[in-house]
Order: C-alpha cells, then sequence, then structure tokens
C-alpha cells in the first residue's frame, strides 16, 4: 500500500471530522485499539473501552465542593483539546453540565458540519485503518500523520486536518488544525502557511460576533501550538511523564510495517519521536493572519470569509479565564447579558439555576 498517512486520534469532538474513509489523495492511518475477543470498532466505541483510557465518572455535583480541578477529574493524563477551551468560553456553566451530566446528542447541524470537515479532508488525504495495542501506538501513528501532513504542506501547499499538541499556560492542549495552506505570491518569497478554519450555518446569515469570537480564539490556540512546536517548544519529557508513555516502548509488528512503508525505520515510539522533531525543524512558522470562513451547509456556498490578525494579549487573556475555571480557581460563570441568547439553544437550560432565577 503506497503513501499513507496516519489519521488523529483526540476527542470525541475533534474525532467526529474524522469519519472519512478511503478518498483521493494520500492514505492516512487511523488507529484503531486491538481486541482479542471481537473484532475491530470504530474508534470512539474503541476508546471508551480501553483499560488504558477509561471513560471519566461523573461525579455528584456535590463533589464539586469544594473546589476541585476539572482537569484532574476529567482530563488527567489526557490534557485539554481546544474543544475543551472553546466551549468554556462559550459558556463556561454549560461545560461544567456537561462535563458532570454527560453531552447533549448530536443535533443533524453538528453532524452536518462534521460530514463537512470529512469531505473537505477526503479531498487531499485517504485514510487507511490500522489496529493498535497501546497508547504509544496511537501517539506513533498522530506523530506520523504530522510529518506526512507537513510534507504534503510544503510540496503542495495545503494539508487538512493536521493534529497539534503543546503547553499553553502551563497546561497540555491538543487540537487539529482543520486546513493549513500557503499562499502562492509572486510578490513575495514568503512560505510561511495561512491557518484557516471552515463553519458551516443552517441559514444563510452571517454569525454574530460572540460566534465570531468563539472561531477567532479557536484558531489562535492552533496558531500558538503550531508555532511553538516549530520554535522548539515541545518538551519530549514532560510529554512522556504527563501521558504516561514510555519512549523505548517497541512498536508492533503492523504499526511497524505501516511505518517503515512510508520510509521510516522505527523499532520503538522513541523513534518515531525523533522523526517527528526533525520535521519541526524544517516546517516554518504561520502568518499573523487567520482565515475563518462561513459555509451554508446545503449547498456549500461561501457566506463570507474574513480575515484577521493573532493578539497574543487578548489571546492569553481568554485562555487564563478559561483555565481558572478548568483548574477549579472559579465557579463555572454564566454567559453574559447581551448574549443570553444563547441559552435558547442549550440542552441543559431547563435545570440552570441562571433561567430559572431569572424566570
Amino acid at each position: 500500500m503506497a503513501d499513507q498517512q496516519p489519521v488523529e486520534i483526540i476527542s470525541e469532538e475533534e474525532m467526529a471530522f474524522l469519519e472519512a474513509a478511503l478518498a483521493s489523495a494520500r492514505p492516512r492511518i487511523s488507529a484503531y485499539f486491538s481486541s482479542s475477543s471481537s473484532s475491530p470498532r470504530r474508534l470512539c466505541s474503541a476508546v471508551a473501552n480501553a483499560s488504558h483510557l477509561p471513560p471519566p465518572k461523573a461525579p455528584d455535583i456535590e463533589e464539586l465542593l469544594p473546589r476541585k480541578s476539572l482537569i484532574g477529574q476529567f482530563r488527567k493524563n489526557r490534557g485539554l483539546t481546544v474543544t475543551d477551551i472553546t466551549s468554556a468560553e462559550w459558556c463556561e456553566k454549560q461545560k461544567e453540565f456537561e462535563l458532570l451530566k454527560g453531552k447533549p446528542k448530536r443535533t443533524r447541524a453538528m453532524q452536518a458540519g462534521s460530514d463537512r470537515h470529512a469531505q473537505l479532508e477526503r479531498e487531499v488525504i485517504e485514510r487507511v485503518e490500522i489496529r493498535v495495542k497501546s497508547k504509544e501506538e496511537s501517539w506513533a501513528l498522530k506523530f506520523i500523520n504530522f510529518i506526512i501532513g507537513a510534507n504534503q504542506l510544503l510540496f503542495e501547499g495545503l494539508t487538512r486536518e493536521l493534529q497539534v499538541v503543546g503547553i499553553i499556560e502551563g497546561i497540555w492542549v491538543v487540537g487539529i488544525i482543520d486546513e493549513i495552506r500557503i499562499k502562492k505570491d509572486e510578490n513575495s518569497n514568503s512560505i510561511n502557511p495561512i491557518l484557516v478554519d471552515t463553519k458551516t450555518r443552517v441559514k444563510p446569515t452571517i454569525p454574530t460576533e460572540a460566534q465570531k469570537r468563539n472561531a477567532r480564539l479557536q484558531l489562535m490556540c492552533y496558531k500558538y501550538l503550531w508555532d511553538n512546536l516549530i520554535m522548539n517548544q515541545f518538551h519530549s519529557d514532560e510529554f512522556f511523564k504527563y501521558f504516561n508513555l514510555d519512549s523505548e516502548y517497541i512498536l508492533s509488528d503492523v504499526v511497524k510495517e505501516q511505518i517503515n512503508s512510508l520510509g521510516f525505520q522505527a523499532k520503538t515510539f522513541g523513534d518515531v519521536l525523533t522523526y517527528f522533531r526533525d520535521t519541526l525543524s524544517i516546517i516554518p512558522q504561520s502568518k499573523e493572519e487567520l482565515i475563518l470562513r462561513y459555509e451554508l451547509q446545503s449547498d456549500n456556498s461561501l457566506l463570507e470569509e474574513y480575515t484577521f490578525s493573532y493578539d497574543e494579549i487578548w489571546f492569553k487573556n481568554q485562555i487564563r479565564q478559561c483555565l481558572d475555571f478548568w483548574n477549579g480557581k472559579k465557579e463555572a460563570n454564566f454567559v453574559a447579558q447581551e448574549e443570553r441568547w444563547k441559552c435558547q439553544f442549550c440542552k441543559f437550560s431547563s435545570i440552570c439555576p441562571k433561567i430559572n432565577t431569572s424566570q
């Protein structure tokens, strides 16, 4: 099998974007946890039953008093996802309910957005499924996937669904960048890539400022993670310790065969990480400008595309507020009065004290 690529393995929200099957470009390897008693399953259900990745058990609301770190309760040895950050920015109280009560059922609009991301991914990526036996092998495929995606970006000017990982304000964060492109400009020799995110909308309307603000935070997270990887800020020892990984773990024959077929001679997880770090040394930082695209779900027509600049001060302020919530340093905030319209779409509105006390 020629030119294979791995797939990202992270949270359920972001894994929804990776539901595509075979496509027309480079293959990308997707991981399954092997099971001796049953046939391979789709990643989400397999991860939920993997012994080394137990699902977080939702405590009673009383167990949060005195306040505990939500990271310690729900994201221990996993890190936050960029979705964890943006969902808290949208409404901390809603995120708290989600952690304690469980996620609401996905809506048709949410599924349509995931389907569109899968469609965009299929335009440039082919996925190849492979079973893995450990967290080390899962991460090995993620790093190989990054390497192949980075090379695709440099040689073809475009890649999609590329996972990044790093530390933001002392907290490990993982995310999947929707799209990275390098503009061909005759008047400039710049090869700095631009990060792009595509959102879908049910109605042909321009998003509110609150929606755009949330999306800006998402893209700024991606830029921060990307640029810090490039600037050699990937802390291997801390990474192994936090995610409880063994750098000397010997990869299974199946995984080694797939990796070797891509031109990488790797026997251990640490060998793969060496290739990953080498790749970081040859790719450039991203541009300060970031692009948000909004499409109509019914026909994928473009509603709006706008460019904005990375704002480090604003980004750090937003992140610190979010991490105060995740670290249990403050109670979950309700949405601001001018953004109470969000409550109309919240699945937890019937039990929200803010809603009940205002009626």
